[in-house]
């Protein structure tokens, strides 16, 4: 008998595969948002150059207002970070701007009715006590009514408008009246020492009403006729003027003060004036101013 075929072992079973699926945080586990963060400083350094970019360029003007904020960010000032008390956008004045500020004034009183007609009673120095803007008088009484301490509608109009600029300033003020030789009539009770007086006084209170606050001038002088302009000629017209007197925030060495007035005007003539000299001459019989 034949031999019989041997059956062939069956095959093993092949073994379980096993998957193992780990569950995924959400994208970024570890490093969460520090793109974020990252992003958000790249975002302020480049804030930041511009910022010093656009200080580098602006004028010297808004740099003193951005320093004056960081040295003081309370501020004393209507406005935080002005280091002036009280004046809100105040650009404060020192003695190499002074230039700056006459070329600013010229502007604001450009804007005053019939300035054109004015512009020659009007003349603006720099001297050693600060800038000085005088309103010269003509033989009817221009800013001043004659013989009277209270000034014309003219008067009035350019002081308010000069106070308007004034105020926005820390720097303080002078204000002088100034006569002719011509006596006062009258008594004797009243005389050029009073007029002088009281219309830089009428000055100073017209300005406080336009924008000057009461503690920035310093003083209210009255000169009589003991600072002529036109020493010559004492009875002349423009001998008759107001002068506004902004000072210096820093003093520059050397005298001050009223026996300087000659020699500033020695000095700036023909330099720093801006305006054209009132040289209307007295031509009618003495009369009060």
């Amino acid at each position: 008998m034949a031999d019989q075929a041997t059956p062939a072992p069956k095959a093993a079973a092949p073994a379980p595969v096993v998957v193992i699926k780990n569950k995924k945080a959400g994208h970024g586990g570890h490093h969460g948002g520090a793109w974020k963060v990252a992003y958000a400083d790249f975002v302020t350094a480049m804030m930041a150059l511009f910022i010093v970019l656009w200080l580098m360029s602006a004028d010297k003007e808004v740099q003193q207002a951005v320093s004056a904020y960081f040295n003081n960010p309370s501020g004393p000032g209507k406005l935080m970070g002005t280091a002036a008390a009280g004046v809100g956008h105040a650009i404060e004045i020192p003695k190499e701007d002074m230039s700056r500020l006459r070329e600013k004034i010229q502007q604001a009183l450009m804007t005053v009715p019939n300035f054109r007609s004015l512009k020659d009673h009007v003349e603006i120095t720099i001297t050693s006590d600060g800038l000085r803007i005088e309103l010269l008088e003509t033989e009817a009484g221009m800013f001043f009514e004659s013989g009277r301490s209270a000034p014309t509608e003219t008067g009035s109009e350019l002081l308010a408008r000069l106070a308007e600029e004034l105020g926005k300033m820390p720097n303080h003020l002078l204000i002088e009246g100034h006569t002719d030789s011509k006596p006062y009539g009258g008594d004797g009770s009243y005389s050029n020492w009073e007029l002088s007086t009281d219309r830089a006084n009428s000055a100073r209170q017209l300005m406080e009403t336009h924008g000057v606050r009461p503690e920035q001038v310093e003083q209210v002088r009255g000169f009589a006729d003991r600072a002529l302009r036109h020493p010559e000629d004492p009875e002349a017209a423009s001998n008759r003027r107001i002068s506004v007197i902004v000072q210096y925030l820093t003093p520059p060495a050397g005298k001050t003060g009223p026996e300087k007035q000659e020699e500033d005007k020695a000095e700036t003539k023909g330099e720093t004036k801006t305006e054209t000299k009132a040289e209307t001459k007295a031509a009618a019989p003495a009369k009060p101013k």
